[in-house]
């Protein structure tokens, strides 16, 4: 008798804010393994809109209609975090040709350091495709209309944050 371990992947990103476009690669890839972690990125190399306590709170509260969803932040590298968590899978988002390039780069890089695990590009649905994060903290900075793009929630804190005098 052969016992199958759950099948586990992880969706990283820095998820700031978390848009349409990420919550639509979180419930398909959710439907695709037994556990997906979305693994929000402390943000090393990024200035960031949102704490990490901020983005783990968006995400987790995202993540909730999916019930195989757990959200855990991780610092350092991907690799280390996959490997610690029994990843099998990386989950990548691809919106455009531009994102290809980077992202192969990214999968063959991992590859090397990680040579149990896939990368499995998945595209977000139509309405998504042209949908970033940076390009969401953009308008709403600028005082545009990001209704479109993020949900509800995510729409009350970004603009509870445009409001907010800056340092």
């Amino acid at each position: 008798m052969t016992t199958s371990q759950p099948l586990t992947a992880v969706y990283p990103g820095t998820f700031d804010p978390m848009t349409l476009g990420h919550e639509d690669l979180m419930r398909r890839a959710s439907r695709l393994f037994d556990r997906l972690i979305v693994a929000v990125a402390a943000g090393h190399h990024k200035r960031t809109m949102f704490t990490i306590a901020e983005r783990l709170d968006i995400a987790t509260e995202l993540a909730k209609p999916c019930g195989n969803v757990e959200v855990i932040a991780f610092r350092g590298l991907l690799s280390d975090f996959v490997v610690q968590n029994g990843g099998r899978v990386v989950i990548r988002g691809l919106r455009a040709v531009s994102d290809f390039e980077y992202e192969f780069q990214m999968a063959g890089m991992n590859r090397q350091l990680m040579p149990d695990v896939e990368t499995l590009f998945l595209t977000p649905s139509d309405q998504y495709q042209f949908v970033s994060g940076t390009f969401v903290r953009e308008i709403a900075m600028l005082g545009g209309d990001v209704s479109k793009f993020v949900s509800p929630s995510v729409l009350d804190r970004l603009r509870e944050r445009v409001a907010q005098p800056r340092e």
